[in-house]
């Protein structure tokens, strides 16, 4: 199992990507273009798609999640700081749904459940706010305390289980879980990273984490069941926050802004 290369796959982007996978094999990458819509481009299994416009009026980097087969949900902050929606049901995209609150930086989105949502924001008292939908209603906010920078990162790995990455304001990451009954405290990763991080789970108590660091490289930190690495670099020149996604056992595909704004991406297989 090796890491490729850093594959560059164009488009003029200004924002960090995000990416969901709902199938063996499939990614759907999203991004901010230069004239603040949200642009598509996706893998289907043998080759990848020219880049879509979906529309919208966007400000930061979007985020993204599939809860089921060709489902996809997409979140993003308005240039009135309230948090969008927009979804892919299997035949056609939504318009753009307003949920409302006062979000600082771009959003965060995990699923544990079929028809679940769990959506994280940075908030005006720079706390990281939670949002959930249920099946059938979305929720209030909720704060879940903490003092982060830019864009949180969430995954889930199981059943009821979420966990959220954050930059702090000391540039470490710091990372808070939901076990199924209660949320942890903040706990504090170490690091020097400059963007939000990423994160990615390709099984059961797995986490991939991934940042800009110092060196403009990204760098990966991972949990593997009982203990945390150390931190990696895996090259590159990037700008902004990374994406990372994994559609499989020992997969993991992650997508990064370049210094000529063209989307780049490099895979773990």
């Amino acid at each position: 199992m090796t890491w490729s290369g850093w594959e560059d796959l164009g488009g003029i982007i200004t924002a960090g990507p995000a990416v969901s996978s709902w199938a063996s094999n499939r990614l759907d990458c999203f991004v901010k273009g230069t004239d603040n819509a949200m642009w598509h481009k996706w893998w289907n299994g043998s080759s990848w798609s020219g880049w879509e416009s979906l529309g919208g009026v966007i400000d930061g980097n979007p985020a993204a999640v599939s809860w089921g087969q060709n489902r996809i949900d997409c979140f993003v902050r308005g240039m009135n700081n309230h948090m969008f929606h927009k979804w892919w049901n299997g035949s056609s995209w939504s318009g753009w749904e307003d949920l409302g609150g006062i979000i600082t930086a771009g959003p965060a989105v995990s699923s544990w459940a079929s028809n679940r949502l769990d959506c994280f924001v940075k908030g005006t008292d720079n706390a990281m706010w939670h949002k959930w939908w249920d099946g059938s209603s979305w929720s209030g906010w909720e704060s879940l305390g903490g003092v982060i920078d830019g864009n949180p990162a969430a995954v889930s790995w199981g059943q009821n289980r979420i966990d959220c990455f954050v930059r702090g304001m000391n540039n470490h990451m710091f990372h808070k879980w939901w076990n199924g009954s209660s949320w942890s405290g903040w706990e504090d990763l170490g690091g020097t990273i400059t963007s939000g991080p990423a994160v990615s789970s390709w099984a059961s108590n797995r986490l991939d984490c991934f940042a800009k660091g110092t060196d403009n490289a990204m760098w990966h930190k991972w949990w593997d069941g009982s203990s945390w690495s150390g931190w990696e670099s895996l090259g590159g020149v990037i700008d902004d926050n990374p994406a990372a996604v994994s559609w499989g056992q020992n997969r993991i595909d992650c997508f990064a802004r370049g210094m000529n704004n063209h989307m780049f991406h490099k895979w773990w297989a």
